[in-house]
């Protein structure tokens, strides 16, 4: 322990005098723990922004990372400069739970390139954006209202239901009852890391390497994981059998119709798939999910706007049975709301992390390769002068004067 000790120690000193000059300023560190005493459980960012500006620096352990904050300096980072801020750091809680596989987490390279370029390809074949998909949508609202009609549930676990049942179809293609073990499992497991991986426990194992070993309450994610992986693993079996090479059935076959294609191709193999279509049911499941809640909340909480919102949906329908996505264009209002409830959700409040892959300059600030970015969203989402009313729910903030929603 006391060699582990100084070698940590030595890191974290060699890594500090390394800095550039004109490295984003910010709080005196601790050793060891670098700036891990100055965050708080309830706002981890605190008054930093006040106190240094748009873009500062803190150390979690022995690790800068930059925090971007407000429209400009974020505008810079993902768009101006997308590609010098284009990596994601690999040595975290939930890079480790994954295997570093998967792409949503994936490093800047090659094999993300072809894995985002074929997941694009796959999932727009398979409906995104298409009628098909919007089918799907309609089918799962019926099971939503058949579902509140029977029983009283419990609205996040139906929504994650629902969200998930929906991209099961895409990636697995079948859709699952909601009772099922398999949805209910995969939906369990999500929601439990989804916690673990926001909480102060993945915050110390990415911080302080030291205590990764030890038997703490992150561990519980990765058995999550390896029992998600079965699942998928038995679905991707089952595949495997009843196949039809060259026709696909859904994203599975997709995947390894193309793995056929490649051959001996690492990038692409079946430990690869499990994690990618985890990653992908992941992302259409709980950001979606927690929005919909969140959107639910505030209109029960605000009946005046949930009212204006019935009667613009009332006026289009014209006794159809539900809208359809061109719909859209006709209701102004209702964008507005949804809109609004995607600001005022704030699913993923600091993005996900992302990485320099080259020494760059952001706000006139200098930040070498390897340095972990955390773009600030809140501060975007909220900014003063960005917004109408800034601190509050309002589709307003989505409307201008002559009643056009506006992004």
């Amino acid at each position: 322990p006391t060699t582990a000790t100084v070698l940590f120690c030595s890191v974290y000193i060699r890594k500090i005098r390394n800095m550039p000059k004109n490295f984003p300023p910010g709080p005196p560190t601790f050793p060891i723990l670098g700036n891990l005493l100055n965050l708080s459980l309830e706002n981890p960012l605190g008054e930093f922004e006040r106190l240094y500006g748009n873009v500062y620096s803190l150390y979690l352990g022995p690790n800068p990372a930059v925090i971007i904050n407000g429209l400009n300096a974020i505008k810079e980072a993902i768009v101006t400069k997308g590609h010098d801020f284009a990596g994601r750091p690999q040595d975290l809680l939930v890079n480790h739970v994954s295997d570093r596989k998967g792409v949503i987490l994936a490093d800047y390279g090659q094999s993300w390139k072809e894995h985002r370029r074929f997941a694009l390809m796959t999932l727009r074949n398979f409906g995104m954006g298409k009628n098909s998909m919007e089918n799907r949508i309609h089918g799962e609202i019926n099971f939503i209202i058949k579902s509140l009609e029977g029983s009283i549930g419990i609205p996040q676990v139906m929504f994650h239901n629902a969200s998930s049942n929906i991209i099961c179809q895409v990636l697995f293609g079948t859709r699952f009852d909601y009772d099922d073990t398999f949805i209910k499992t995969m939906v369990h497991c999500f929601t439990e890391n989804a916690k673990l991986a926001n909480g102060p426990w993945s915050m110390l194992y990415d911080s302080l390497p030291i205590i990764r070993s030890l038997p703490l309450p992150f561990k519980k994610a990765f058995k999550n994981a390896e029992i998600v992986q079965a699942l998928v693993h038995s679905i991707l079996a089952e595949h495997k059998e009843t196949r039809v090479p060259g026709e696909p059935r859904d994203f599975l076959d997709c995947y390894l119709d193309e793995m056929d294609k490649r051959k001996d191709d690492s990038n692409f193999s079946e430990d690869q798939l499990i994690m990618y279509s985890l990653d992908l049911h992941f992302a259409g499941t709980d950001t979606t999910s927690n929005t919909l809640l969140t959107g639910f909340f505030y209109l029960m909480n605000y009946p005046e706007i949930q009212e204006r919102c019935q009667q613009e949906i009332d006026k289009v329908l014209e006794g159809k049975e539900f809208v359809c996505f061109e719909d859209r264009h006709n209701m102004p209002y209702m964008q507005a709301v949804i809109h609004e409830v995607q600001r005022i959700a704030n699913t993923v409040p600091l993005s996900v992390f992302h990485c320099t892959i080259k020494d760059t300059e952001i706000m006139g600030y200098s930040i070498p390769k390897g340095t972990m970015i955390i773009e600030n969203l809140t501060s975007l989402l909220k900014e003063e002068g960005q917004w109408k009313f800034p601190k509050e729910f309002n589709p307003e903030n989505f409307l201008n004067d002559i009643f056009v929603t506006f992004r």
